[in-house]
């Protein structure tokens, strides 16, 4: 309906959400009248004049409260306006983090001049919760807990800490391709054959064993994860770094054809290709800095502080050992490098054969007319086939956004109950939609076919789940 009427106004122009504000406060930290810009640990826009900012803070800190009388458990999630919506999270005790969204906007011409309708209904508060959430998660994935930066150096580190690292992440803050994706924030596992995943089980092993001081290590082919030693909600965060933040900006160079031999190969070495993606660019100058980010782990309970390395084989394997306390030397990276590369090049080639046969196994059994995402809430297992995950700024969905909104609103109804439960949706157009939970594992399948009825979509579903998941059990 939306696209028809907007062929027949002509000009009409949609405007994706955008993010209007997006701030940090603590109440307890300026309790008294007169103090209020003390509650205030980070701010964006900067330019917000000091009075604005206050009263932002202070309207959302009424909202909470208010809710609490109703709800005393369960604060505020969000709050709806015309013109945009406001999400609330509680990361830590006292420390809030808001985010505030302009609504979707339809710009029409009447007499010349612009009138703008707000779409108020489009914006789901499931999807930007979760990547309200995921702020804060990747923040103390690279900084620890906001107590910590407080036990560090009190609100001035804090604030130091916020400024550094939310100045660049809200640049990377897509807001008009999120979708069910981001409520899942789920992990893409590459299918092994049980001989190739052994080899690089021991292979792990002998490293961890040779280079004494990795702690951690995981093993991911392209942008997929085979083997990992880290916690689930520790390796959820950092695998949505690396896939999205740190591969794609090492991938571009090399696909541009810029990619220069790192080292001049020293004789008598066997040939490998691999090379450091944080850490020292050139492993032959005695001058080269070896600094590796600082991440933090297991923060609820043991409080690890790693350094993370990232070592690259040919195009694709990515080995992450994930070091202790001590910073690595030179000395180390080249025993690492003398170590892995080679064997990481003899991997690659054996990971390589499998992948070419899953790729000819499941090409046979493409259907055109099937689209789907699955999401293992166990295993954090995630794979889609309506995304196209290639640059580092978008998230390329192939179909409609509305047809993902019903995904997404598919996945909240499944969120309200505890049973196992099947919803089927006729969209707009030929569009079926699917929607299947049974017993922690979620389908939502997208059928493009002309005049079918409920029945024939729900063998064709059912085909769907012989051929591709042949192996899960669904309830039916």
């Amino acid at each position: 309906l939306r696209m028809a009427a907007a062929g027949a106004a002509g000009q009409e122009k949609q405007l994706a959400p955008t993010l209007l504000s997006f701030f940090i406060y603590n109440p307890k930290l300026g309790p008294k009248e007169g103090e209020e810009e003390k509650k205030i640990l980070f701010y964006h826009p900067n330019e917000v004049e000091k009075n604005e900012k206050i009263r932002n803070v202070g309207l959302c800190e009424a909202i909470v409260q208010f809710t609490r009388t109703f709800s005393p458990t369960k604060p505020a999630k969000s709050l709806h306006t015309q013109k945009n919506r406001q999400f609330f999270h509680e990361p830590e005790e006292n420390f809030w983090m808001v985010m505030v969204v302009r609504n979707p906007i339809i710009e029409k011409h009447k007499d010349g001049k612009p009138v703008y309708e707000y779409q108020e209904e489009e914006l789901l508060d499931k999807v930007y919760s979760s990547v309200l959430q995921q702020c804060y998660s990747m923040y103390k994935l690279f900084n620890g807990t906001f107590l910590r930066a407080m036990e560090d150096g009190g609100v001035k580190m804090l604030k130091e800490r916020l400024e550094k690292f939310f100045h660049r992440y809200l640049q990377t803050l897509h807001l008009q391709s999120c979708d069910l994706l981001d409520v899942f924030c789920g992990i893409s596992f590459f299918p092994l054959d049980k001989m190739t995943y052994l080899k690089i089980q021991s292979f792990i092993n002998r490293m961890e064993e040779s280079l004494n001081i990795v702690k951690y290590t995981a093993f991911l082919y392209n942008d997929q994860l085979i083997w990992s030693g880290l916690e689930q909600d520790d390796m959820r965060i950092l695998y949505k770094y690396l896939t999205t933040s740190l591969f794609p900006r090492h991938m571009e160079p090399e696909l541009a054809g810029r990619d220069s031999p790192i080292r001049a190969e020293m004789p008598g070495n066997l040939q490998h290709y691999g090379r450091f993606l944080t850490g020292p660019l050139n492993l032959n100058d005695p001058e080269t800095k070896c600094r590796f980010p600082k991440i933090f782990v297991n923060t609820d309970d043991t409080y690890e502080e790693l350094h993370l390395i990232v070592y690259k084989s040919l195009t694709s394997p990515f080995s992450l050992p994930d070091t202790a306390s001590i910073p690595p030397t030179l000395e180390f990276c080249r025993k690492l490098d003398s170590i892995v590369g080679p064997q990481l090049t003899v991997l690659a080639s054996d990971i390589c054969e499998q992948y070419n046969i899953n790729k000819r196994i499941s090409g046979a059994e493409k259907e055109p007319q099937f689209k789907f995402i699955y999401f293992n809430h166990m295993n954090l297992a995630e794979k889609s086939t309506i995304h196209m995950r290639k640059t580092p700024s978008v998230s390329l969905a192939s179909v409609h956004p509305d047809l993902m909104k019903i995904l997404g609103d598919i996945n909240s109804d499944f969120s309200r109950v505890d049973e196992d439960e099947e919803i089927i949706v006729k969209a707009m157009s030929d569009y079926w939609v699917v929607g299947k939970k049974s017993d922690q594992r979620e389908l939502y399948v997208i059928l493009n076919q002309k005049n079918v009825n409920l029945i024939e979509v729900n063998e064709e579903v059912k085909k769907l789940c012989a051929t591709q998941f042949n192996n899960i059990f669904f309830l039916d």
